[in-house]
C-alpha cells in the first residue's frame, strides 16, 4: 500500500471483519489486505470467531410475533373490572388449595426443563472446533511442547487424576496442543492435532455429574462430522472435517487411552 493512501486502522479492519463497511470502503480495505499479509491472515481468523460464535447462538435469531409484548407496558385495567379480577383469583386460590392437599406436587410443580448432555456434547464441540481448527497464530493456550503442565493444568481443572492426553501419533496426527472451555458451563478441556497435510481435529472433554453412559454416536454439520460419547460422568467428542471411518478410529484410540 502506498503512503498516499489513506490510512486503515484496526476499527476499520474489525468493521470490514463484521460486514459493517459500504462496496467503496470493503474495496479500499482489500487492497490494503492484499499487501499487508499479516493483517489479512488476522482478519481471516477474526472472521472465523464470527463464524463460530454466530453459530453458538444461530438458534435464538428468530423473531416471534409475541416479542414486542416483551417490552409493552402493561394497560390499565378499570377499577370495577380490576375488582371483579380480584374475586375470581380468590375463588381460584380458594380451589386450588383444596385439591392440592390430594395431589400435591403433582398439579402445581413444574418439572425443570433441560437438555441431556449428550444432546449439547456435539453442537459444542462443533463450536469449538469452528472457532479454534481456523486459529493460525493462537489455536490453543498451551502448546505440545509443554504437553506435560497442559495434562496436569487440564487435569485438576476437570478433576481427572492422572488424565493422559491420547497419543495419535500412530494415526497420523500429532498433538497441537490444548486450552480451557467452557462444556455444559463448568470447566472443559479441548486438544488439537495435525496431520502432515495441515488437517486437524479437537477432541473434547466434559464432566457433568447427570451424564449417563451412551453408545458411540455421530453427529453432522456440513462438512463437519463428530464422534461423540459419554462414559459416566465425562463425555467426549472427536471433531473434524475428515472421513467417517478416520473419526471413528480416531476416536477408538481415544477410547482406549482417556480414563474410564
Amino acid at each position: 500500500m502506498n503512503e498516499a493512501d489513506p490510512i486503515v486502522t484496526e476499527a476499520d479492519l474489525h468493521a470490514y471483519a463484521d460486514g459493517q463497511l459500504s462496496e467503496t470502503s470493503r474495496a479500499r480495505i482489500e487492497a490494503y489486505l492484499a499487501d499487508n499479509p499479516d493483517e489479512a491472515t488476522m482478519v481471516a481468523e477474526w472472521q472465523a470467531q464470527n463464524t463460530g460464535i454466530r453459530s453458538l447462538f444461530s438458534a435464538y435469531e428468530k423473531a416471534k410475533d409475541t416479542d414486542p409484548l416483551l417490552v409493552m407496558p402493561p394497560r390499565a385495567v378499570p377499577s370495577e373490572r380490576k375488582g371483579w379480577a380480584i374475586a375470581a383469583s380468590a375463588v381460584v386460590i380458594f380451589a386450588l388449595g383444596a385439591v392440592s392437599g390430594h395431589y400435591g406436587p403433582s398439579l402445581l410443580d413444574k418439572p425443570e426443563l433441560r437438555l441431556a448432555s449428550s444432546e449439547t456434547l456435539p453442537k459444542q464441540a462443533e463450536t469449538a472446533f469452528a472457532v479454534y481448527a481456523a486459529e493460525v497464530r493462537h489455536p490453543v493456550e498451551v502448546f505440545a511442547d509443554d504437553e506435560a503442565h497442559l495434562a496436569t493444568w487440564l487435569g485438576k481443572r476437570l478433576a481427572i487424576q492422572n488424565l493422559k492426553i491420547p497419543s495419535l501419533q500412530p494415526l497420523g496426527f500429532k498433538l497441537v496442543g490444548g486450552r480451557l472451555l467452557p462444556v455444559d458451563g463448568r470447566p472443559g478441556a479441548m486438544f488439537m492435532y495435525e496431520n502432515q497435510t495441515g488437517e486437524r481435529l479437537t477432541v473434547l472433554v466434559g464432566r457433568n455429574t447427570e451424564n449417563r453412559t451412551t453408545s458411540f454416536r455421530f453427529a453432522s454439520s456440513g462438512n463437519v462430522e463428530t464422534f461423540y460419547w459419554i462414559d459416566g460422568e465425562l463425555g467426549y467428542a472427536v471433531t473434524g472435517e475428515i472421513s467417517r471411518e478416520t473419526l471413528r478410529a480416531v476416536a477408538e484410540e481415544c477410547y482406549r487411552q482417556f480414563p474410564s
